[in-house]
């Protein structure tokens, strides 16, 4: 009898745990995630600027409309966090192997003095082919930032230089321009590319 009850507070135990990781994902990161007002992102249908990308063409949040769309602010000068995110980013798509083909993988500089069209074509060049590099005026990158809810601040260095501090989550979109979820900074690979694949699979009743 004395077993059975210890059993039994065991199997009352787990559950409780279950239930309780279940709640968690449940608030932070599933259905019953808060929106919290004005720093959930923007949807893309919602947003307003205008860009180039690094091979000159003019783009905007309506290139982005009708795939999914994987979006990453950074800066070419960057020493650390965009190099590290745009090779996780590049073993991603390896993961997703032909799928990757139907997402839009966009890289937007904070930094438009120095990532110039030609800066940011041979900045992407160094990664996955998917990734697109946009950059442009400073208002219009300002535009971009405000519509992602994102943020990034210009932070001068010793001897008369500046490096830029800015947000490093992956901002992810479905097919319909809605935000689907962020990725964070050293997201392990296997929780980052199911969220991916969640924006791929919302790419069917998003395009409808």
């Amino acid at each position: 009898m004395r077993r059975r009850t210890i059993l039994g507070y065991g199997a009352a135990g787990a559950g409780a745990l279950v239930f309780a990781l279940f709640v968690g994902w449940w608030q932070v990161d599933g259905p019953g995630a808060p929106e919290l007002e004005g720093q959930r992102p923007l949807a893309l249908s919602a947003m307003d600027f205008s860009l180039t990308d690094h091979e000159g063409n003019e783009v905007g949040p309506e290139t982005l409309i009708g795939r999914p769309a994987m979006v990453f602010f950074g800066f070419t000068y960057c020493p650390d966090v965009c190099p590290t995110t745009l090779s996780d980013i590049s073993g991603w798509l390896d993961d997703l192997g032909d799928e990757a083909n139907e997402m839009s993988v966009v890289f937007i500089t904070v930094d438009p003095e120095r990532d110039t069209v030609d800066a940011m074509s041979e900045y992407v060049g160094y990664f996955h082919p998917a990734i697109r590099g946009w950059t442009g005026e400073d208002e219009e990158i300002a535009k971009a930032v405000r519509g992602f809810r994102a943020s990034y601040e210009r932070v001068p260095t010793e001897g008369g230089g500046y490096t830029m501090n800015h947000t490093a989550s992956v901002f992810l979109f479905d097919a319909a321009g809605r935000f689907v979820t962020m990725i964070d900074y050293h997201e392990p690979r296997e929780f980052a590319v199911p969220k991916i694949r969640r924006a791929l699979e919302q790419e069917t009743e998003g395009a409808t």
